[in-house]
Protein backbone atom coordinates (compact mmCIF):
# COMPACT_ATOMS: atom_id res chain seq x y z
CA UNK A 1 0.00 0.00 0.00
CA UNK A 2 1.20 3.28 -0.71
CA UNK A 3 1.17 6.18 1.62
CA UNK A 4 1.62 9.74 0.96
CA UNK A 5 3.69 10.99 3.53
CA UNK A 6 4.57 15.13 3.69
CA UNK A 7 7.90 16.41 5.24
CA UNK A 8 7.29 18.16 8.78
CA UNK A 9 11.39 18.90 9.21
CA UNK A 10 14.71 17.69 8.81
CA UNK A 11 18.29 17.86 10.74
CA UNK A 12 21.75 17.19 9.78
CA UNK A 13 22.32 14.63 12.95
CA UNK A 14 26.15 14.24 11.83
CA UNK A 15 27.99 15.47 8.54
CA UNK A 16 26.50 12.82 6.90
CA UNK A 17 23.12 12.10 8.21
CA UNK A 18 20.03 13.54 7.78
CA UNK A 19 17.00 12.67 9.80
CA UNK A 20 13.77 13.70 8.01
CA UNK A 21 10.29 13.22 9.48
CA UNK A 22 7.16 13.05 7.37
CA UNK A 23 3.52 13.33 8.45
CA UNK A 24 0.05 14.00 7.05
CA UNK A 25 -3.16 12.42 6.93
CA UNK A 26 -1.68 10.02 4.01
CA UNK A 27 0.37 8.09 7.00
CA UNK A 28 -3.34 7.38 8.55
CA UNK A 29 -3.33 3.94 7.68
CA UNK A 30 0.56 3.25 8.60
CA UNK A 31 0.99 0.73 11.24
CA UNK A 32 4.30 -1.03 12.76
CA UNK A 33 3.76 -4.23 14.59
CA UNK A 34 6.10 -4.19 17.43
CA UNK A 35 9.30 -5.21 15.32
CA UNK A 36 12.69 -3.03 15.53
CA UNK A 37 13.76 -3.29 12.24
CA UNK A 38 10.62 -1.88 10.44
CA UNK A 39 11.48 -0.32 6.71
CA UNK A 40 9.54 1.14 3.69
CA UNK A 41 10.34 1.56 0.09
CA UNK A 42 10.63 6.05 -0.92
CA UNK A 43 9.05 6.02 -3.94
CA UNK A 44 10.91 8.26 -6.38
CA UNK A 45 8.58 9.05 -9.38
CA UNK A 46 9.99 10.09 -12.79
CA UNK A 47 9.48 13.68 -14.10
CA UNK A 48 7.52 13.77 -16.93
CA UNK A 49 5.59 10.72 -16.45
CA UNK A 50 1.86 10.57 -16.06
CA UNK A 51 1.47 8.13 -13.01
CA UNK A 52 -2.08 6.60 -12.14
CA UNK A 53 -3.75 8.23 -9.42
CA UNK A 54 -4.40 7.12 -7.23
CA UNK A 55 -1.02 6.20 -7.40
CA UNK A 56 -0.47 2.45 -7.49
CA UNK A 57 2.92 1.08 -7.61
CA UNK A 58 1.63 -2.55 -9.33
CA UNK A 59 -0.43 -0.65 -11.37
CA UNK A 60 2.74 1.46 -12.82
CA UNK A 61 4.25 -1.91 -13.33
CA UNK A 62 1.41 -3.10 -15.83
CA UNK A 63 0.92 0.18 -17.67
CA UNK A 64 3.83 1.56 -17.97
CA UNK A 65 7.42 0.81 -20.03
CA UNK A 66 10.17 -0.44 -17.34
CA UNK A 67 12.21 2.78 -17.96
CA UNK A 68 8.92 4.93 -16.83
CA UNK A 69 8.65 2.77 -13.33
CA UNK A 70 9.40 4.86 -10.06
CA UNK A 71 12.85 4.22 -8.52
CA UNK A 72 12.09 2.61 -4.87
CA UNK A 73 15.25 3.16 -2.22
CA UNK A 74 14.16 1.10 1.02
CA UNK A 75 15.04 2.86 5.01
CA UNK A 76 14.72 1.91 8.42
CA UNK A 77 11.94 3.35 10.27
CA UNK A 78 14.00 5.08 12.98
CA UNK A 79 10.35 5.86 14.87
CA UNK A 80 6.78 6.33 14.45
CA UNK A 81 4.40 8.31 16.56
CA UNK A 82 1.14 7.03 15.51
CA UNK A 83 -0.69 9.84 17.64
CA UNK A 84 0.75 12.55 15.78
CA UNK A 85 1.14 11.10 12.56
CA UNK A 86 5.14 11.12 12.17
CA UNK A 87 7.31 8.80 10.86
CA UNK A 88 11.14 9.23 11.09
CA UNK A 89 13.76 8.28 8.51
CA UNK A 90 17.41 8.95 8.46
CA UNK A 91 19.22 9.33 5.93
CA UNK A 92 23.22 8.72 5.28
CA UNK A 93 24.22 11.87 2.79
CA UNK A 94 26.97 11.66 0.33
CA UNK A 95 26.95 14.33 -1.48
CA UNK A 96 24.98 14.27 -4.81
CA UNK A 97 25.46 10.67 -5.11
CA UNK A 98 22.33 8.75 -5.48
CA UNK A 99 18.60 9.29 -5.22
CA UNK A 100 17.45 9.44 -1.48
CA UNK A 101 20.48 11.48 0.20
CA UNK A 102 19.83 14.23 -2.32
CA UNK A 103 16.52 14.21 -1.49
CA UNK A 104 16.79 14.40 2.26
CA UNK A 105 19.48 16.79 1.86
CA UNK A 106 16.77 18.96 0.00
CA UNK A 107 13.85 18.16 1.62
CA UNK A 108 11.93 20.55 2.93
CA UNK A 109 8.66 21.46 4.95
CA UNK A 110 5.53 20.51 2.58
CA UNK A 111 7.42 18.44 0.29
CA UNK A 112 5.32 15.03 -0.60
CA UNK A 113 6.73 11.72 -1.20
CA UNK A 114 5.22 8.24 -1.77
CA UNK A 115 6.09 5.39 0.63
CA UNK A 116 5.48 1.59 0.45
CA UNK A 117 4.99 -0.95 3.33
CA UNK A 118 6.33 -1.59 6.40
CA UNK A 119 8.11 -4.25 5.93
CA UNK A 120 10.39 -5.97 8.66
CA UNK A 121 11.01 -9.05 10.24
CA UNK A 122 13.17 -8.82 13.44
CA UNK A 123 12.88 -7.93 17.20
CA UNK A 124 15.14 -8.82 20.52
CA UNK A 125 14.06 -12.29 21.49
CA UNK A 126 13.17 -11.95 25.08
CA UNK A 127 14.39 -15.34 25.90
CA UNK A 128 17.92 -14.61 24.71
CA UNK A 129 20.46 -14.93 27.24
CA UNK A 130 22.34 -12.09 25.40
CA UNK A 131 22.44 -10.15 22.07
CA UNK A 132 24.57 -9.12 19.79
CA UNK A 133 24.26 -5.94 17.23
CA UNK A 134 26.40 -5.32 14.19
CA UNK A 135 26.08 -2.80 11.58
CA UNK A 136 27.09 -0.32 9.36
CA UNK A 137 25.77 3.12 9.09
CA UNK A 138 22.68 1.48 7.09
CA UNK A 139 21.45 -0.61 9.82
CA UNK A 140 22.01 2.20 12.85
CA UNK A 141 18.99 3.08 13.07
CA UNK A 142 17.57 -0.70 13.21
CA UNK A 143 19.94 -1.20 15.98
CA UNK A 144 19.32 2.23 17.81
CA UNK A 145 15.68 0.87 17.84
CA UNK A 146 16.63 -2.45 19.06
CA UNK A 147 18.40 -1.22 21.75
CA UNK A 148 15.70 0.79 22.91
CA UNK A 149 13.75 -1.50 22.65
CA UNK A 150 16.05 -3.62 25.22
CA UNK A 151 15.80 -3.52 28.91
CA UNK A 152 19.16 -1.81 30.62
CA UNK A 153 19.65 -5.00 32.30
CA UNK A 154 19.97 -7.12 28.94
CA UNK A 155 23.35 -8.50 28.18
CA UNK A 156 24.19 -6.37 24.87
CA UNK A 157 27.52 -6.38 22.48
CA UNK A 158 26.55 -3.67 19.52
CA UNK A 159 28.88 -2.67 17.74
CA UNK A 160 28.54 -0.10 14.68
CA UNK A 161 30.84 1.08 12.09
CA UNK A 162 31.39 4.60 11.19
CA UNK A 163 33.19 6.66 8.91
CA UNK A 164 34.88 8.72 12.28
CA UNK A 165 34.12 10.05 15.48
CA UNK A 166 32.35 12.73 14.11
CA UNK A 167 29.40 10.34 12.92
CA UNK A 168 28.86 8.86 16.04
CA UNK A 169 25.36 9.72 17.50
CA UNK A 170 24.09 9.94 21.27
CA UNK A 171 22.77 5.85 21.16
CA UNK A 172 22.70 3.49 24.26
CA UNK A 173 26.24 3.18 26.05
CA UNK A 174 25.96 -0.56 24.95
CA UNK A 175 27.05 0.68 21.45
CA UNK A 176 31.05 0.07 20.84
CA UNK A 177 31.47 2.57 17.85
CA UNK A 178 33.99 1.08 15.03
CA UNK A 179 35.94 4.24 13.22
CA UNK A 180 36.24 2.82 9.31
CA UNK A 181 38.89 5.77 8.73
CA UNK A 182 40.55 4.63 5.14
CA UNK A 183 39.74 1.07 5.46
CA UNK A 184 37.28 -0.73 3.18
CA UNK A 185 33.56 -1.12 4.35
CA UNK A 186 33.10 -3.37 7.27
CA UNK A 187 36.80 -4.53 7.42
CA UNK A 188 37.40 -3.29 11.24
CA UNK A 189 33.89 -4.28 12.05
CA UNK A 190 34.78 -8.37 11.27
CA UNK A 191 38.21 -7.99 12.84
CA UNK A 192 36.15 -6.72 16.04
CA UNK A 193 33.11 -9.46 16.27
CA UNK A 194 35.93 -12.13 15.18
CA UNK A 195 37.86 -11.33 18.27
CA UNK A 196 34.97 -10.97 20.48
CA UNK A 197 34.80 -13.38 23.25
CA UNK A 198 31.00 -14.18 23.34
CA UNK A 199 29.14 -14.57 26.69
CA UNK A 200 27.72 -17.72 27.98
CA UNK A 201 24.25 -19.07 26.65
CA UNK A 202 22.28 -18.63 23.67
CA UNK A 203 22.47 -15.68 21.92
CA UNK A 204 19.60 -13.36 19.47
CA UNK A 205 22.31 -11.80 16.99
CA UNK A 206 21.23 -9.05 14.06
CA UNK A 207 23.59 -8.12 11.49
CA UNK A 208 23.31 -6.00 8.71
CA UNK A 209 24.80 -3.73 6.47
CA UNK A 210 26.79 -3.98 2.92
CA UNK A 211 26.83 -7.21 1.50
CA UNK A 212 31.00 -7.72 0.93
CA UNK A 213 31.01 -7.91 5.23
CA UNK A 214 27.57 -9.63 5.82
CA UNK A 215 28.43 -12.76 3.99
CA UNK A 216 31.83 -12.51 5.65
CA UNK A 217 30.38 -12.19 9.21
CA UNK A 218 27.61 -14.79 8.48
CA UNK A 219 29.92 -17.68 7.48
CA UNK A 220 31.64 -16.32 11.10
CA UNK A 221 28.74 -17.08 13.15
CA UNK A 222 27.33 -19.83 11.69
CA UNK A 223 30.54 -21.99 10.60
CA UNK A 224 33.45 -20.65 13.00
CA UNK A 225 31.11 -20.20 16.08
CA UNK A 226 28.54 -22.64 15.21
CA UNK A 227 25.22 -20.20 15.83
CA UNK A 228 21.91 -21.80 13.98
CA UNK A 229 20.18 -20.43 11.24
CA UNK A 230 17.10 -19.26 13.71
CA UNK A 231 19.60 -17.38 16.15
CA UNK A 232 20.30 -14.62 13.35
CA UNK A 233 18.91 -12.03 11.35
CA UNK A 234 20.90 -11.62 8.58
CA UNK A 235 21.64 -9.79 5.26
CA UNK A 236 22.98 -7.64 2.72
CA UNK A 237 20.95 -4.05 2.88
CA UNK A 238 23.27 -2.59 -0.01
CA UNK A 239 26.55 -3.87 -1.91
CA UNK A 240 29.16 -1.91 -3.29
CA UNK A 241 28.75 -0.82 -6.22
CA UNK A 242 26.05 -1.30 -6.76
CA UNK A 243 22.52 0.37 -6.85
CA UNK A 244 19.11 -0.54 -5.23
CA UNK A 245 18.14 -2.03 -7.82
CA UNK A 246 20.71 -4.10 -9.53
CA UNK A 247 21.39 -5.39 -6.10
CA UNK A 248 17.74 -6.47 -6.13
CA UNK A 249 17.83 -8.12 -9.03
CA UNK A 250 20.95 -10.05 -7.72
CA UNK A 251 20.49 -10.80 -4.28
CA UNK A 252 18.23 -13.94 -4.21
CA UNK A 253 20.89 -15.82 -6.34
CA UNK A 254 23.54 -14.01 -4.14
CA UNK A 255 21.98 -15.35 -0.57
CA UNK A 256 21.54 -18.55 -2.06
CA UNK A 257 24.84 -19.37 -3.29
CA UNK A 258 25.79 -18.27 0.28
CA UNK A 259 23.57 -20.94 1.37
CA UNK A 260 25.39 -23.51 -0.68
CA UNK A 261 28.67 -22.74 0.17
CA UNK A 262 28.07 -22.45 3.86
CA UNK A 263 25.95 -26.13 3.44
CA UNK A 264 29.23 -27.41 2.45
CA UNK A 265 31.19 -26.09 5.18
CA UNK A 266 29.01 -27.34 7.91
CA UNK A 267 29.08 -30.49 5.90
Amino acid sequence: MAHLGVVSRSERITPHMIRVVVGGEGLAGFATTGLTDHYVKLVFLEEGVDYPVPFDIQACRESLPRAQWPKLRTYTVRAWDPDALELTLDFVHHGDEGLAGPWAANARPGDEIYLLGPGGGYAPDPEADWHLLVGDESALPAIAVALEALPDDAVVNAFIEVEGPQEEQKLDHRVTWIHRGPAPVGERLVAAIEGLDFPAGRPHAFVHGEAGFVKRLRRHLRVERELPLEALSISGYWRLGVDDEGWREVKRDWNRAIEVEEQAALG
